[in-house]
């Protein structure tokens, strides 16, 4: 008897049901705007990185370089070397718009192979302020490349730490986990790590991880400027011990070298360093 006194009600589902099935659907309705707000800002941040390497790629490329040997190839040799043409401020062309829009530019990182094709920002007296910041000020997860704030660029310093995000669209500095492999290496040793004043090239000695835990690790990015040779000796092979692969190159008192540091995910804190020599 479908109906009557005597029908028999629908069982309703008990409450938990529907609060579960409501914080299911607000869950998924926020991973479904975290994900579409982070595909935005990352093309977003894509195209005002490819915006301002467009003031520099001009230059650049048509900037008279050192001319190379005959026998010269790309995996055994730097980067062809740019001459150091400045402008009437003393900076190199090629940097100068971008200057003008932001003076806390202070140089640019290239690697072949990879995306990193970036600007170095520099804030001595305000601390990590490109972590989370664009070229242009703004709030961003992306930031910029930016170096520690007690370095000094231009001496420079015997060693500048160069920060930079490992983003999940592979942009930044996610590009250096390539470097964990000897046969990315081999076939990219160089970085062209400029400042606003000189172009410079930089060969890798070192690719490491450590974890950035206070108390634990190799505290790498507290060298800058050696007390003396045995202590620059010693953050040397402190790199060099660590060091994914044997490069067969040892910086020797006196030389410059940058550290390039992001994040890495297979130790608490952890920290992917590329270390680096300047050659030329």
């Amino acid at each position: 008897m479908k109906y009557g006194k005597f029908a028999k009600r629908k069982k309703r589902a008990p409450l938990w049901y529907y609060a579960l099935l409501t914080g299911l659907t607000v869950v998924m309705l926020a991973s479904a705007w975290y994900l579409g707000t982070y595909y935005i800002n990352s093309k977003q941040a894509a195209v005002d990185y490819e915006d301002l390497t467009a003031l520099v790629e001009a230059a650049r490329n048509t900037a008279p370089t050192v001319p190379r040997q005959e026998n010269d190839t790309q995996e055994d040799i730097p980067p062809a070397k740019l001459e150091d043409i400045r402008d009437e401020g003393g900076i190199l062309l090629e940097y100068a718009p971008a200057y003008a829009i932001n003076p806390d530019l202070a140089g640019w990182l290239s690697i072949p192979g990879t995306e990193i094709d970036y600007p170095v920002m520099h804030t001595p007296d305000r601390k990590d302020h490109y972590l989370y910041r664009n070229f242009a000020g703004e709030s961003s997860d992306w930031g910029c490349l930016y170096a520690r704030e007690e370095c000094d660029l231009n001496g420079p310093s015997d060693n500048v730490t160069i920060y930079g995000h490992h983003m999940k669209d592979g942009s930044m500095f996610a590009g250096l986990d390539a470097y964990l492999s000897r046969e990315f290496w081999e076939q990219h040793r160089y970085i062209r790590f400029d400042t606003l004043t000189e172009h410079n090239t930089y060969a890798i000695f070192a690719v490491f991880t450590t974890t950035a835990s206070l108390g634990e690790g190799f505290a790498y990015h507290d060298f800058i400027d050696a007390e003396d040779e045995t202590a620059f000796d010693a953050f040397v092979a402190a790199c060099l011990s660590l060091s994914r692969y044997d490069t067969d190159i040892v910086p020797q008192y006196g030389d410059k070298m940058i550290c390039l540091s992001t994040c890495e995910y297979t130790q608490t804190n952890g920290r992917l360093v590329v270390a680096a020599v300047r050659i030329g």
